[in-house]
């Protein structure tokens, strides 16, 4: 086995699991306040994707430059979808949740094909050939600047909801929900923003991709995937979970291209959830439950 082609893999999965963490982190907080699994996340980031790339195409705004609008605009987009749907739906049966949620995953998709049709669009950017050669290994630029963006995003998100007013408002509702209502506080906008936050999430992950991987309508359906498997392994609701979960993540797809075929690469993502289910089912971060 080629040690340095291992070496590079690893690097290369390690920094694409910075943006997968940044995405889990979307879906681990709305889980965790809301007890709702957004099954619309994947389709939500790809909707981002191509925002960016329209940016980029008409206004030649480069990805990074564009991610604080997209995130902006997902935050207020996520923010309606929680006042309008989900909020109707956090007192009923988990089946009726998963049917609203996967239809707005569907209404996201459909909507991106119509707006910019199915094919690929892999729009040239910037750094999109630069590399760092560190003797036999080779680092991608975009990676990299992904990889620190997306983990510099997910503490700075840590940190809001560790010390801000807000914050600890949204970590308070998420422990006791009617705690929160007794004193007064206003819990539906609190569900709100924290649903604009996981969207924010996906929307700046989608800006971070663009110059990563061609974007394509229908690509959003694995990405919830991955999220789901991520939030899994390090726990629900578990935001420091969903950072290591997605890092792990990143580095056990990209090694398992060794062994098979790239186009089967989540088969590791589910062999490792599965193992996790059977061994310690509340994931590595999770709680007692």
């Amino acid at each position: 086995m080629n040690v340095d082609l291992v070496l590079q893999l690893a690097i290369q999965g390690f920094l694409m699991g910075g943006v997968y963490s940044l995405i889990a982190l979307g879906l681990s907080l709305i889980f965790g306040v809301m007890r709702v699994i957004n099954f619309a996340h994947g389709e939500m980031m790809v909707f981002s994707m191509f925002l960016s790339i329209t940016m980029l195409l008409s206004l030649d705004l480069d990805p990074y430059l564009s991610l604080p609008i997209c995130a902006v605009l997902m935050f207020g987009i996520g923010y309606i979808i929680q006042r309008i749907f989900v909020n109707r739906i956090l007192d009923l049966p988990e089946a009726m949740q998963v049917l609203v949620l996967v239809g707005l995953g569907i209404i996201f998709e459909n909507g991106t094909l119509m707006i910019w049709g199915g094919s690929d669009i892999s729009p040239k950017t910037s750094l999109a050939l630069s590399s760092i050669r560190l003797g036999n290994l080779t680092i991608d630029v975009p990676r990299l600047i992904a990889f620190v963006l997306a983990i510099l995003i997910t503490l700075i998100i840590m940190v809001f909801l560790k010390k801000s007013t807000i914050g600890k408002a949204i970590r308070a509702a998420a422990d006791n929900r009617f705690g929160s209502l007794i004193i007064g506080t206003h819990i539906n906008r609190l569900y709100g923003i924290c649903f604009g936050i996981g969207a924010a999430c996906v929307g700046a992950a989608g800006a971070l991709l663009v110059p990563l991987m061609p974007a394509k309508a229908t690509m959003g359906a694995p990405y919830t995937m991955i999220s789901f498997v991520i939030v899994i392994l390090g726990g629900m609701g578990s935001l420091i979970g969903a950072l290591v979960g997605g890092l792990i993540i990143g580095v056990a797809e990209s090694l398992g291209t060794v062994f098979l075929p790239s186009s089967m690469k989540q088969v590791v993502s589910f062999t490792i959830m599965v193992i996790i289910l059977l061994f310690k089912p509340q994931g590595l971060f999770g709680g007692k439950g």
